[in-house]
């Protein structure tokens, strides 16, 4: 797991080094020569063959040991046993049902968001006051590596028990009625080095908010939350190339334009 991790993390910067070879039309016309290969050491001839292989094993990857590998930091399991791990879940769980109390009230300021995207931010930042100002407890958006504070990627925050300075990560999710089962991806893990927020070893949380599907200029309704232990977590990797559109429309690239009216 370690060289897969560290290989999707180093790949992008070592392939933007050199520039890839480029075909025209009479490489492909019958008769005409073989086109000189790319280097056998380009990162991206050993990663392509890899994805393609179906076999390789890229489903039911602890979620614990890409932490572990990305980061150098272990995903603690949440101990039944342990006095603090106890307290810090209550304090989480009344944190978690004055959220849904507020959001849910008729003037709650979710109820004029049209997206539910829009809404998890909300949630987002009530837990973090409300667990903030819990006798005994820190919570903050973890900062980075660098000592940045950022909202995007994981997790979205940091809970600190003062008394025994262990760390608790908790992120919030929101889902409709119906979809518990559902598979499409709702969370992903990206291993940065210059942006990763997990700098300690703790306890991993993800809260899970469910709602009722919301009829046309109808309210929110959040009808129950799961506390769930993350050191369990099996994860798969989908590989994905992408581009900004700062990439696509080049000056270089563009070989027609027009304009309206």
């Amino acid at each position: 797991m370690r060289w897969l991790v560290a290989f999707f993390v180093l790949v992008a910067p070592l392939t933007c080094r050199a520039t890839p070879p480029v075909g025209d039309r009479s490489e492909a016309r019958p008769g005409s020569p073989t086109p000189a290969a790319a280097s056998s050491n380009s990162p991206v001839d050993e990663l392509i063959p890899w994805l393609l292989d179906e076999n390789r094993q890229l489903r039911g990857i602890a979620f614990s040991e890409v932490i572990f590998d990305a980061t150098g930091k272990r995903v603690l399991a949440f101990d039944p046993q342990n006095e603090t791990d106890r307290r810090v879940v209550k304090q989480i769980s009344a944190a978690c049902d004055e959220t849904m109390k507020r959001l849910n009230a008729p003037d709650s300021v979710i109820q004029n968001v049209g997206r539910i995207n829009e809404v998890s931010s909300h949630f987002e930042d009530t837990l973090r006051e409300l667990l903030g100002s819990t006798s005994g407890l820190s919570c903050e958006s973890p900062p980075t590596i660098e000592g940045k504070v950022q909202r995007s990627g994981y997790p979205d925050l940091r809970i600190v028990d003062l008394a025994s300075r262990h760390v608790f990560y908790l992120d919030p999710k929101l889902y409709a009625v119906g979809s518990r089962n559902s598979s499409f991806r709702t969370f992903y893990f990206e291993p940065k080095k210059a942006t990763s927020k997990v700098r300690d070893n703790a306890v991993h949380f993800i809260v899970g908010f469910e709602h009722e599907r919301r009829e046309k200029n109808g309210r929110w309704k959040f009808t129950r939350w799961d506390l769930v232990d993350l050191s369990h977590f099996k994860v798969k990797l989908k590989a994905e190339f992408q581009g900004s559109n700062y990439d696509m429309y080049r000056a270089e690239a563009i070989v027609a334009s027009g304009r309206g009216d």
